[in-house]
């Protein structure tokens, strides 16, 4: 009897719901913003203002890449920031101005993100240090270095070689009319990004960080995955020091705060900061969400101060969202 009162009973739709770590979350977020944004100011979904922007904001999004590496492996990387800081006085000094020294430059900059990636990595997995502390030393490190090795004063200059990634633009392109450098170098990494998140190596990477025990028992070499990681973030690092370089010139403030920027951005993207989920595309958008909101804030007049407590807030709400979650499994 109860069989046939259930089988006659109307069945209800599906609730939808978004899936966790799936990016459907952010780009609802981000059309908001840009529609309120288009609001207050027409002219910026523009294509000429829209390229200039999407290009001001390549260096923020290639560290939310580099940063959703280590972050979906379980781990943190504080050092991106002093590391674009150092690579942008690094290459003012050795280039001087002078155009022939820009490429052995930028493959020496790329090298060295690189190498700083992996002394974090190997630092972190074999010697067993909380990542939080290996790349806070690093950090350190790296900015004393900069100021010991610069006398306190940022010296040389950039070649407009050099500038050109960060600052030039292919001109008069239909339909878009000026279409960035740094528009270009950010599409080919995120492209290379998505690739290699749906490679095996991406699969092991979020595997590790969901359960590196089990991964381990499955043959993953986990010291190793979460090393290459490390090294990914340090070359997107190296990456946006050459956009940021080329578009502001050299300063000890260039990559000031940007290490909390990308870990906000990742965060915002819907990538658990415990590791094992998420997706490298929702932390890019997460960076493009990051920006609007910048953009928003200037446009209706909210001080810039106001920018390190709304990352701030976002860090712990994804925090508290994260705690949660972990309580009601």
């Amino acid at each position: 009897m109860q069989l046939t009162e259930d089988r006659h009973r109307p069945l209800r739709p599906a609730r939808w719901r978004p899936r966790p770590g799936g990016v459907a979350p952010i780009v609802g977020l981000l059309v908001l913003l840009l529609v309120l944004v288009a609001i207050r100011q027409p002219d910026f979904l523009a294509p000429p203002s829209l390229m200039s922007f999407l290009g001001r904001s390549a260096p923020l999004v290639l560290l939310a890449a580099g940063q959703y590496f280590v972050i979906v492996s379980g781990e943190f990387d504080l050092s991106v920031g002093s590391l674009v800081t150092a690579q942008v006085v690094v290459a003012a000094r050795l280039i001087d101005s002078d155009p022939s020294r820009t490429w052995p430059v930028v493959a020496l900059l790329l090298a060295g993100g690189m190498l700083v990636g992996l002394v974090n990595g190997l630092v972190t997995t074999r010697l067993r240090v909380p990542s939080f502390i290996t790349t806070l030393g690093m950090f350190l490190i790296l900015v004393g270095a900069v100021y010991l090795w610069s006398d306190g004063a940022p010296k040389g200059g950039l070649s407009e070689e050099f500038r050109r990634f960060g600052r030039r633009a292919f001109e008069d392109v239909p339909g878009l009319g000026r279409v960035p450098y740094a528009l270009l170098v950010l599409l080919v990494a995120a492209t290379l990004a998505v690739l290699l998140m749906r490679s095996d190596f991406g699969r092991t990477l979020v595997a590790v960080g969901d359960n590196p025990r089990t991964a381990e028992l499955s043959g993953v070499r986990v010291w190793r995955t979460r090393t290459v990681a490390f090294v990914l973030s340090g070359l997107a690092a190296a990456l946006a020091a050459i956009l940021l370089g080329g578009y502001s010139g050299v300063s000890f403030q260039a990559g000031a705060g940007l290490e909390f920027g990308a870990i906000t951005a990742v965060v915002l993207g819907g990538v658990a900061l415990g590791g094992g989920r998420g997706s490298v595309v929702g932390a890019m958008l997460g960076a493009l969400t990051l920006e609007t909101l910048f953009v928003l804030m200037n446009f209706y007049g909210v001080s810039g101060a106001l920018r390190s407590t709304v990352q701030g807030a976002i860090i712990l709400a994804a925090v508290a969202v994260s705690g949660l979650r972990s309580s009601s499994r």
